[in-house]
């Protein structure tokens, strides 16, 4: 006769590594505990691919067989949130990590090319819970006068509105040193696009770890994706990052015009003087959005992608409609 699995009590614990269907759960005693999901979970009024994301707390029911394996039954209220729209399901978002500290977002200006408008896309992530964000010029080592003057340009406009800035090389190991302060005792997700050398970068300042990494595609000259789940990880040193697949394009079909609007800082702080509630700062009179950006208080970069993001959100919606008529 096959004994049944026994049940031991409920436990607690954090999700540091997630597969889709698999979670490895991480108990206040070091275990670490497959786990699948039970019922189901939501997230506000979002419809998730992932209802369980690295980060969060669990409790578990442990069923201890041949093989130990646990029941996520319940999670616990969440920090805060960082959650994009689902590449694959354009109606749903994926979660890709709870209750941080902060982020770091890591770019290249080359190898690869940079896209300048994936850092306010991906700011507009983080900016509804007020994560603070640092961003990562890579690689360096590579840049000839003329980066080094647009880097710090950049520099000046992130830099304005309270987001910090570092650059960083492993070739001439500059910035290493600010990059693992700045990590230091926190609980820091990791992101950026494929092949900027996300990897590389935990890598130097953490070896330990010993994170697979890719070179570039010579065809193609863009990132390949190394990472393939997001993971937590411990830091020798304090600390914990999220280690998250390389992104290749953001959308958010997921957030009305006015989530874009409030969630572009500066932009924020200046409609308390436009002359609507419900301003977009596109073409409507005396707004204060407008006028700041033709004295130069604001930056163009920004307000070209802010544009860029409501555009991209209005062509989704009109060939949704199109799909239904």
């Amino acid at each position: 006769m096959k004994l049944k699995p026994l049940v031991i009590n409920m436990e607690t614990g954090t999700v540091i590594k997630s597969t889709g269907s698999w979670y490895n759960v991480k108990l206040d005693s070091g275990e670490i505990i497959p786990s699948r999901i039970k019922g189901k979970f939501r997230l506000d009024d979002f419809k998730v691919t992932n209802p369980v994301a690295v980060g969060d707390i669990v409790d578990l029911d442990i069923e201890k067989d041949e093989d130990t394996v646990g029941t996520i039954k319940n999670i616990h209220p969440r920090v805060n949130y960082v959650v994009r729209q689902s590449p694959r399901k354009k109606h749903f978002v994926h979660l890709m990590a709870t209750n941080i500290d902060q982020a770091v977002v890591i770019i290249t200006l080359k190898e690869p090319t940079i896209k300048i408008g994936f850092i306010d896309r991906f700011l507009l992530m983080t900016e509804p819970y007020s994560i603070p964000v640092t961003i990562v010029f890579n690689k360096v080592d590579l840049h000839e006068k003329e980066d080094e003057d647009f880097v710090e340009y950049i520099k000046a406009v992130y830099s304005s509105i309270g987001y910090s800035v570092l650059e960083t090389s492993i070739v001439s190991e500059e910035g290493l040193d600010e990059l693992k302060e700045t990590l230091k005792d926190k609980t820091t997700l990791i992101s950026g696009q494929s092949g900027v050398g996300k990897s590389s970068l935990v890598n130097a300042i953490a070896p330990e770890l010993d994170l697979k990494t890719q070179d570039i595609s010579e065809y193609s000259g863009k990132g390949q994706h190394t990472t393939t789940f997001a993971e937590m990880f411990e830091l020798s040193f304090g600390g914990r990052i999220i280690d998250t697949p390389g992104i290749k394009t953001l959308g958010f079909n997921h957030l009305e015009l006015m989530d874009v609007a409030h969630n572009f800082r500066e932009f924020f702080i200046l409609s308390e003087d436009c002359k609507f509630n419900n301003c977009l700062h596109r073409n409507e009179p005396k707004c204060a959005v407008k006028e700041a950006l033709e004295n130069g208080e604001i930056s163009a970069i920004r307000y070209e992608n802010y544009l860029s993001i409501l555009q991209d959100i209005e062509d989704q919606n009109y060939w949704e409609i199109q799909k239904d008529i």
